[in-house]
Protein backbone atom coordinates (compact mmCIF):
# COMPACT_ATOMS: atom_id res chain seq x y z
CA UNK A 1 0.00 0.00 0.00
CA UNK A 2 1.89 3.39 -0.64
CA UNK A 3 1.81 6.45 1.34
CA UNK A 4 -1.53 7.41 0.87
CA UNK A 5 -3.00 4.13 1.28
CA UNK A 6 -1.06 4.08 4.53
CA UNK A 7 -2.68 7.29 5.68
CA UNK A 8 -6.21 6.61 4.88
CA UNK A 9 -5.72 3.77 6.59
CA UNK A 10 -4.19 5.56 9.85
CA UNK A 11 -7.46 7.96 9.48
CA UNK A 12 -9.67 5.30 9.47
CA UNK A 13 -8.16 3.60 12.56
CA UNK A 14 -8.32 6.93 14.00
CA UNK A 15 -12.01 7.69 13.40
CA UNK A 16 -12.52 4.66 15.62
CA UNK A 17 -9.95 5.82 18.50
CA UNK A 18 -12.68 8.73 19.57
CA UNK A 19 -15.53 7.57 22.36
CA UNK A 20 -17.75 10.20 20.64
CA UNK A 21 -17.33 8.60 17.50
CA UNK A 22 -18.51 5.69 18.61
CA UNK A 23 -21.62 7.09 19.86
CA UNK A 24 -22.28 8.96 16.51
CA UNK A 25 -22.20 5.29 14.86
CA UNK A 26 -24.58 3.78 17.65
CA UNK A 27 -26.48 6.50 16.61
CA UNK A 28 -26.86 6.38 13.31
CA UNK A 29 -27.44 2.50 12.85
CA UNK A 30 -30.66 3.28 13.46
CA UNK A 31 -31.65 6.76 11.73
CA UNK A 32 -30.44 9.20 9.06
CA UNK A 33 -29.81 12.22 11.06
CA UNK A 34 -28.29 15.52 10.68
CA UNK A 35 -25.63 17.73 12.57
CA UNK A 36 -28.28 19.26 14.69
CA UNK A 37 -30.11 16.26 15.05
CA UNK A 38 -27.18 14.52 16.24
CA UNK A 39 -25.60 17.38 18.48
CA UNK A 40 -29.18 17.04 20.08
CA UNK A 41 -29.32 13.87 20.66
CA UNK A 42 -25.77 13.85 22.28
CA UNK A 43 -26.44 17.06 24.18
CA UNK A 44 -22.92 18.33 21.82
CA UNK A 45 -22.36 21.97 19.99
CA UNK A 46 -23.68 21.32 16.32
CA UNK A 47 -20.35 22.49 15.38
CA UNK A 48 -18.51 20.00 17.23
CA UNK A 49 -21.19 17.15 16.23
CA UNK A 50 -20.38 18.63 12.64
CA UNK A 51 -16.45 17.92 12.75
CA UNK A 52 -16.53 14.50 14.20
CA UNK A 53 -19.28 13.57 11.51
CA UNK A 54 -16.93 14.55 8.42
CA UNK A 55 -13.95 12.70 10.00
CA UNK A 56 -16.36 9.61 10.18
CA UNK A 57 -17.00 10.07 6.50
CA UNK A 58 -13.58 10.36 5.33
CA UNK A 59 -12.79 7.38 7.19
CA UNK A 60 -15.33 5.84 5.41
CA UNK A 61 -17.68 4.79 8.53
CA UNK A 62 -20.52 7.17 7.61
CA UNK A 63 -22.25 8.06 4.07
CA UNK A 64 -24.04 10.95 2.92
CA UNK A 65 -27.50 9.80 2.97
CA UNK A 66 -29.23 12.41 1.79
CA UNK A 67 -30.15 15.83 2.63
CA UNK A 68 -33.24 18.24 4.21
CA UNK A 69 -34.40 21.56 3.79
CA UNK A 70 -33.76 23.82 6.85
CA UNK A 71 -34.62 27.03 7.66
CA UNK A 72 -33.66 28.23 4.00
CA UNK A 73 -30.58 26.00 4.70
CA UNK A 74 -29.84 22.56 3.43
CA UNK A 75 -28.86 20.15 6.41
CA UNK A 76 -26.89 17.19 5.02
CA UNK A 77 -28.10 13.75 7.05
CA UNK A 78 -25.53 10.92 7.57
CA UNK A 79 -26.35 7.31 8.41
CA UNK A 80 -24.17 4.46 8.89
CA UNK A 81 -25.32 0.78 7.57
CA UNK A 82 -22.90 -1.56 9.41
CA UNK A 83 -21.23 -4.05 6.91
CA UNK A 84 -21.90 -1.94 4.30
CA UNK A 85 -19.10 0.99 4.99
CA UNK A 86 -15.63 1.30 1.93
CA UNK A 87 -14.01 1.30 6.23
CA UNK A 88 -15.74 -2.16 7.09
CA UNK A 89 -14.59 -3.89 4.26
CA UNK A 90 -10.87 -2.58 4.91
CA UNK A 91 -8.08 -4.89 6.90
CA UNK A 92 -6.52 -2.44 9.64
CA UNK A 93 -3.11 -3.57 10.87
CA UNK A 94 -2.88 -0.49 13.42
CA UNK A 95 0.48 0.91 15.14
CA UNK A 96 0.77 -0.15 18.63
CA UNK A 97 -0.15 3.53 19.69
CA UNK A 98 -3.07 3.38 17.23
CA UNK A 99 -4.42 0.24 19.16
CA UNK A 100 -3.81 1.66 22.37
CA UNK A 101 -6.11 4.80 21.30
CA UNK A 102 -8.63 2.33 19.97
CA UNK A 103 -8.76 0.91 23.34
CA UNK A 104 -9.27 3.35 25.65
CA UNK A 105 -11.88 4.63 23.46
CA UNK A 106 -13.65 1.84 23.74
CA UNK A 107 -13.31 1.42 27.26
CA UNK A 108 -14.48 4.69 28.12
CA UNK A 109 -17.21 3.71 26.33
CA UNK A 110 -17.81 0.65 27.46
CA UNK A 111 -17.51 2.11 30.79
CA UNK A 112 -20.11 4.93 30.02
CA UNK A 113 -22.43 2.53 28.57
CA UNK A 114 -22.11 -0.14 31.84
CA UNK A 115 -22.87 3.30 34.00
CA UNK A 116 -26.41 3.88 32.34
CA UNK A 117 -27.95 0.59 32.37
CA UNK A 118 -31.34 0.16 33.80
CA UNK A 119 -31.34 -3.78 34.15
CA UNK A 120 -29.29 -6.37 34.26
CA UNK A 121 -26.34 -7.45 33.08
CA UNK A 122 -25.80 -10.64 30.53
CA UNK A 123 -21.92 -11.11 29.83
CA UNK A 124 -19.92 -14.34 28.57
CA UNK A 125 -16.34 -14.17 28.99
CA UNK A 126 -14.25 -17.07 27.67
CA UNK A 127 -10.27 -17.58 27.18
CA UNK A 128 -10.38 -21.01 25.59
CA UNK A 129 -9.27 -23.60 23.08
CA UNK A 130 -11.35 -24.23 21.18
CA UNK A 131 -11.49 -26.77 17.88
CA UNK A 132 -11.15 -24.28 14.57
CA UNK A 133 -15.12 -25.28 13.08
CA UNK A 134 -16.14 -24.57 16.80
CA UNK A 135 -14.64 -21.31 16.74
CA UNK A 136 -15.92 -20.12 13.27
CA UNK A 137 -19.14 -21.29 14.25
CA UNK A 138 -19.27 -19.00 17.19
CA UNK A 139 -17.98 -16.34 15.06
CA UNK A 140 -20.87 -16.43 12.65
CA UNK A 141 -23.26 -16.77 15.13
CA UNK A 142 -21.79 -13.61 16.72
CA UNK A 143 -21.88 -12.05 13.19
CA UNK A 144 -25.43 -12.66 12.82
CA UNK A 145 -26.62 -11.18 15.81
CA UNK A 146 -24.39 -8.11 15.32
CA UNK A 147 -25.77 -7.81 11.69
CA UNK A 148 -29.99 -8.55 13.70
CA UNK A 149 -28.97 -5.94 16.43
CA UNK A 150 -27.78 -3.27 13.36
CA UNK A 151 -30.24 -3.97 10.64
CA UNK A 152 -33.04 -3.94 13.32
CA UNK A 153 -31.88 -0.77 15.02
CA UNK A 154 -34.64 2.22 15.40
CA UNK A 155 -34.13 5.92 15.26
CA UNK A 156 -33.70 6.94 19.25
CA UNK A 157 -36.84 6.74 21.49
CA UNK A 158 -38.51 5.18 18.98
CA UNK A 159 -41.87 4.45 20.16
CA UNK A 160 -42.16 0.79 21.44
CA UNK A 161 -37.87 0.90 21.64
CA UNK A 162 -36.24 -0.24 24.27
CA UNK A 163 -32.44 1.14 24.31
CA UNK A 164 -29.83 -1.62 24.81
CA UNK A 165 -26.10 -1.97 24.13
CA UNK A 166 -24.48 -4.95 22.17
CA UNK A 167 -20.66 -5.34 22.11
CA UNK A 168 -18.89 -8.24 21.33
CA UNK A 169 -15.61 -8.70 20.61
CA UNK A 170 -13.84 -11.88 19.92
CA UNK A 171 -9.68 -12.56 18.55
CA UNK A 172 -8.07 -15.04 18.20
CA UNK A 173 -4.92 -15.12 21.30
CA UNK A 174 -1.43 -16.02 21.01
CA UNK A 175 0.09 -19.36 21.84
Amino acid sequence: MGDAGDERQRSSLRAMAHPLRLRMLSLLTGAELSASEVARELEITQANASYHLRALVKAGYLIEAGTQKVRGGVAKKYRYIAGEMPADRRRHEPTEADFELWLAAHQAELRRRLLERSAAIFDADAEVWLDPGDWERARELVQQASLLVHQQAKPPRSEGTKRVNFMAILFEMTS
